[in-house]
């Protein structure tokens, strides 16, 4: 797993071994930031279930102001902070060893984010929680966009209930990219 553009482009990321974490392939990655990379500059960018923080790690690179990496597992953490420190990105990057809800709630007041991208562990609907916890936090607002990556089999037919609108939908061979935003909001991707 590597960088693919911007200040840190072509170094390569640590990843864990094992099938505790699900890097996002560099394909995947460039595609989702061919998508949002006009409007990462300055952007506060939120990563949670971060892994290995690759996602965070490009959006910083690419420009974003501020990157916050959610991760609960130890080693993926120390795995993180290593990247960040490879890419000598560390000073734009708050890291939170914790689980996600209880950072979402850690964070409430903290101002809101531009992005927020999300890669749970499948099939479990840690995204349903999430989701349903962001549509009533100050944490984003109508120019806010969250991106979910998750399998292709994931049901999402309940986001509008919790006054979300689908912006756009990505599909992989095996996994999609969902971007939502609040109702009513004209943010585009």
């Amino acid at each position: 797993m590597r960088v693919i553009a911007g200040s840190a482009k072509r170094l390569q990321l640590k990843t864990l071994d094992g099938l505790d974490t699900r890097p996002t392939t560099d394909r995947i990655k460039e595609t989702l930031f061919n998508m949002i990379s006009p409007y990462l500059y300055d952007c506060r960018f939120l990563d949670l279930f971060a892994g290995s923080g690759g996602i965070g790690i490009e959006a910083l690179s690419r420009g974003a102001g501020e990157a916050v990496f959610v991760e609960q597992n130890p080693k993926a953490m120390a795995c993180i902070k290593e990247n960040l420190k490879k890419t000598k990105l560390e000073e734009r990057a708050v890291t939170m060893a914790t689980d996600v809800m209880t950072a979402l709630r850690r964070m409430e007041g903290s101002g809101t984010f531009d992005y927020i991208f999300m890669d749970p562990p499948y099939n479990k609907l840690l995204e349903k929680q999430v989701l349903e916890h962001l549509a009533e936090s100050k944490l984003i607002d109508e120019d806010s966009v969250i991106i979910v990556e998750a399998s292709k089999s994931t049901d999402f037919s309940y986001v509008e209930s919790f006054g979300f609108s689908v912006l756009k939908k990505k599909e992989y061979k095996t996994n999609l990219h969902l971007f939502l935003a609040l109702e009513g909001s004209e943010r585009v991707c």
